[in-house]
């Protein structure tokens, strides 16, 4: 495992090859010129990389590979190197998945470095998909996330397939572990994984079921505020699925990475692959009641997991898509919002993509242009 300068360098969450997508983003639209972002990308790709078992799409070799496949579309330069690292990302996904499968067979509880998007198997299979969406490798991914998502039981109860047996951050115990519905960390980012792989025709066995289930799983646990707003909660314990009541007494933020905004886009996502326009429908009237000052006011950061730029970008995407008006009426105020915002002054030098500097800027960009030209939104699993 690689440390100090060479880790943060390979960080699509906070260092380097975050911050490179953001300089080939403006090289496309003009912004920015070709010399920087060539100069970015190669202090991002230039050294050791790390491909060992806990790398995924935000750390180490599949994150070089996906800053590469961006920028090789633009700069045929890159497509040889990023060639060679889909082969170094095919043998990580195999061990990957004979270690989930080893797991299972096993009878242990998973974890979300297992499956989640940022260091999982969802995310990895966002690569995959880009990359190499026909490959046995990819399929075989599909397959273990169609499997996944069956329930199980456990002590008499009936837990998700996804249900993690830790708790979600070492402050929020979750004695027994916790089922993990966002986009970032949990069953949204599967959802997504899911839909988008199949609106692309890349489809396996168990794949519909999987979808229904986990759809069904999102209609069981839907919650109202008081003015009728619908809202998930971030995950459930034991005593949730136990008495059949969330103990999160109200909505959280609307964020992309845990919140409701990332959880109706995978919704819409799923609806529109299994043609149902109610469901579609519904999931877009979700995201757009989060874009209302009410609750965009409760947002308390610009970046984007869980600030102003995350919901931006999902709500672009969710409009692009949408068959209802609602998202698309309250996305200009959203855009200004972020093209104001980023001219405010950095309070914290945080020049990373997830939360920092970079990912608001191209949000920006993308409010700017109407549009993404580089494609880097991939990594959110919201197109």
């Amino acid at each position: 495992m690689l440390d100090g300068p060479d880790a943060v360098r390979q960080s699509l969450a906070a260092g380097a090859a975050g911050i490179a997508l953001l300089h080939l983003e403006r090289a496309l639209t003009g912004a920015g010129s070709w010399q920087d972002a060539h100069t970015r990308i190669r202090e991002a790709a230039t050294g050791p990389l790390d491909g060992g078992q806990h790398t995924g799409l935000y750390y180490g070799t599949p994150a070089i590979a996906f800053l590469l496949h961006l920028a090789g579309k633009a700069d045929s330069r890159y497509e040889a190197t990023a060639a060679t690292l889909d082969q170094h990302v095919i043998r990580l996904t195999r061990r990957r998945l004979a270690a989930a499968t080893a797991r299972r067979e096993h009878g242990a509880a998973a974890s979300l470095g297992e499956y989640d998007l940022f260091y999982g198997l969802a995310g990895i299979g966002a690569l995959l998909m880009q990359r190499i969406p026909a490959s046995d490798t990819f399929a075989d991914l599909l397959r273990y996330l169609a499997v996944l998502v069956r329930p199980y039981q456990h002590d008499g109860i009936m837990l998700p397939g996804w249900w993690a047996g830790h708790d979600p951050d070492p402050t929020l115990p979750t004695p027994g572990g916790h089922a993990n519905l966002g986009m970032a960390h949990g069953a949204a980012g599967i959802l997504a994984l899911l839909a988008l792989a199949m609106r692309h025709g890349h489809i396996v066995e168990g794949h519909a079921e999987a979808i229904d289930q986990l759809t069904r799983w999102f209609d069981r646990w839907r919650q109202y505020d008081a003015d009728g707003g619908t809202w998930w909660p971030q995950w459930l314990t034991l005593d949730d699925l136990r008495t059949g009541r969330v103990s999160q007494p109200e909505p959280g933020r609307p964020s992309w990475c845990y919140g409701t905004p990332g959880i109706a886009r995978a919704l819409q996502l799923a609806a529109i692959v299994t043609a149902d326009p109610t469901r579609r429908a519904d999931a877009e009237n979700a995201l757009a009641d989060c874009l209302t000052h009410r609750h965009v006011n409760r947002l308390t950061d610009l970046g984007l997991c869980h600030g102003l730029a995350g919901l931006y970008v999902t709500a672009q995407q969710a409009a692009a898509d949408a068959q209802t008006p609602a998202v698309k009426q309250q996305l200009p105020a959203l855009a200004t919002a972020i093209q104001t915002a980023v001219h405010q002054p950095d309070q914290d030098g945080n020049a990373g993509l997830l939360t920092g500097y970079a990912g608001i800027h191209l949000a920006a960009e993308a409010a700017r242009h109407g549009t993404t030209n580089s494609g880097w939104e991939t990594c959110l699993l919201i197109v």
